[in-house]
């Protein structure tokens, strides 16, 4: 193509339409320049109807005003702002560079739109059809939006860096005939990423992206029926909060897309009604968040996860201030919070798996903020499920986090639970001497049961030694009888009154004794082993 002439007028061999010359001088002026037809059918971009020549814009011609565009008027700012079009033929920027701003509005493209490696400030595409976006390496200085957009052969943004906003509200997108939907791998976005209400039809990967500001998904819907995962995003790095949570009346600012500065209306309007309704983030697919940081807070509420039995929503290492759990748990396949290191845990009884389906060794929380009713009872089921075979650090994780929280009795229960878990995987002596322990002085956890078992039987050698007393050892050096003090030197292995050394019990009374000698020491070892986990613990 010939150079542009210094008038800002096109070159001859452009050969522009009528609608081609009309955007032509709306770009010199920065003005908006529309081609809709006026009735809604017809304006459609995802219609299938004829557009015509009145409405068609060769790509060719975009290209050229992006890439090398005549001068703007005077007094005038040049931009480009289109509406209702169809563009014809592959719009190809790549590694160019675009200072225009770029607003297209309802239009159909032909074919693919090409960016990879090119400059721009500011691009939106408003409510488009484009069969493929192509951005791998972009850099804008500004945002990038595509709102309500329909892209039938995925987006590629991998290793694009977007100056502001990423903003893809409402947006269609299907994979073709490739695995991934959106490939935006190693994307770096200075502020915030909107993807919210958007219905994909193939994997998200977002592997290694950086988001400076927030990540909202509200009410966004992601299937992938022919690949693991659905949503892939190992060693995402958000600075501040990553929410996946359903799209509603309270979220509506953030589902929005302001482009214009009075925002794309939200579906959440019934028929017949102005009575808002509520949109559930949903995946069909694994999700895969592994060795993620969050700055402030990763929040999963209300979402439904639907997986296959061997499909995984992983959590791996991932790392954040707060982690809000709070959305049901899958019918299958496997939660794995294993390494995860998280300040504040909030969650529901309902979220977790109950079978063997949660994995959380090494996982590292230091409060519990329970969403509703949530008892020990269920907490030491939590802790069964994710451990099917034993293992102590779940246990004293939890122990100390109550404790922490001033819930002492909690605490000595859920060690004492670990005891019994332990038991299990000992031999059968060590398991009948577990047994007694727990059945006497529940491992040393419960010291009140272990004085009720001391008061029960010095109540009843009292009794029995009171009525059967035995004889001296030594008639000439015989203490006052007491049946009470004779009962407690039985008892206590260490302390001594002197009457068990005086006394010299037969038949019956001797087997008395010895049981009692016996019990006393045990509970004795008992209490001792108890105090020394106790002291440790401290």
């Amino acid at each position: 193509m010939s150079d542009l002439r210094d008038d800002g007028e096109p070159p001859a061999n452009l050969q522009l339409t009528r609608p081609e010359w009309g955007l032509w001088q709306a770009f010199r002026n920065g003005s908006a320049y529309s081609l809709r037809s006026g009735e809604p059918e017809r304006d459609d971009p995802n219609g299938d109807h004829e557009w015509g020549e009145g409405r068609t814009i060769r790509a060719r011609v975009i290209s050229s005003l992006l890439l090398h565009g005549p001068p703007p008027l005077l007094g005038r700012v040049a931009s480009l702002h289109l509406a209702g079009a169809y563009i014809s033929g592959v719009l190809d920027i790549s590694g160019g560079e675009v200072r225009p701003y770029v607003e297209l509005v309802d239009c159909r493209f032909e074919r693919e739109l090409l960016l990879p490696e090119a400059r721009l400030t500011t691009m939106r595409l408003i409510n488009c059809h484009v069969p493929r976006v192509e951005a791998s390496r972009l850099t804008t200085e500004g945002d990038l939006h595509l709102p309500r957009c329909t892209v039938p052969e995925g987006i590629k943004l991998t290793d694009a860096n977007i100056g502001t906003d990423l903003l893809l509200n409402e947006l269609t997108v299907g994979s073709g005939r490739r695995p991934r939907a959106v490939s935006a791998d190693g994307v770096n976005v200075s502020q915030d990423l909107q993807a919210s209400l958007v219905l994909a039809d193939g994997e998200v990967s977002l592997r290694g992206a950086q988001i400076g500001g927030s990540m909202f998904l509200y009410g966004t819907v992601i299937r992938n029926r022919r690949g693991r995962y659905s949503l892939h995003a190992p060693q995402l790095t958000v600075e501040r909060f990553a929410h996946l949570a359903d799209a509603g009346p309270g979220s509506a600012h953030m589902a929005q897309g302001y482009t214009p500065p009075t925002g794309v209306p939200l579906p959440f309007t019934t028929q017949g009604g102005t009575r808002r309704r509520v949109k559930h983030f949903e995946v069909t697919g694994g999700v895969k968040l592994d060795d993620g940081r969050f700055g402030d807070s990763l929040v999963l509420d209300n979402c439904r996860f639907q997986l296959e039995r061997d499909q995984e929503l992983s959590l791996r290492r991932v790392t954040t201030p707060e982690l809000c759990f709070t959305s049901p748990a899958p019918e299958r396949g496997v939660v794995v919070l294993s390494g995860a290191t998280v300040e504040n845990l909030v969650d529901k009884v309902s979220s977790w798996p109950t079978d063997e389906r949660l994995w959380m060794a090494g996982f590292s929380y230091q409060h519990l903020i329970n969403r509703g009713y949530f008892p020990l009872q269920q907490r030491l089921s939590w802790l069964a499920a994710a451990t099917p075979e034993y293992s102590p650090e779940p246990y004293e994780q939890l122990a100390t986090v109550k404790r922490n929280s001033g819930e002492d009795a909690e605490a000595r229960a859920v060690l004492l639970e670990k005891q019994r878990r332990r038991r299990e995987t000992l031999p059968l002596a060590a398991k009948l001497w577990g047994y007694l322990q727990d059945w006497t002085v529940a491992y040393g956890y419960r010291p009140g049961q272990a004085a009720l078992w001391m008061a029960v039987l010095w109540a009843t050698g009292f009794v029995f030694f009171n009525q059967h007393p035995p004889g001296a050892l030594k008639s000439d050096e015989m203490p006052h009888w007491n049946a009470a003090l004779y009962s407690l030197d039985l008892l206590l292995p260490v302390i001594s009154f002197g009457q068990d050394t005086a006394w010299n019990p037969g038949g019956a009374a001797q087997w008395v004794a010895a049981v009692m000698i016996l019990l006393g020491w045990v509970l004795a070892t008992t209490v001792a082993t108890g105090a020394t986990r106790l002291l440790r613990r401290q």
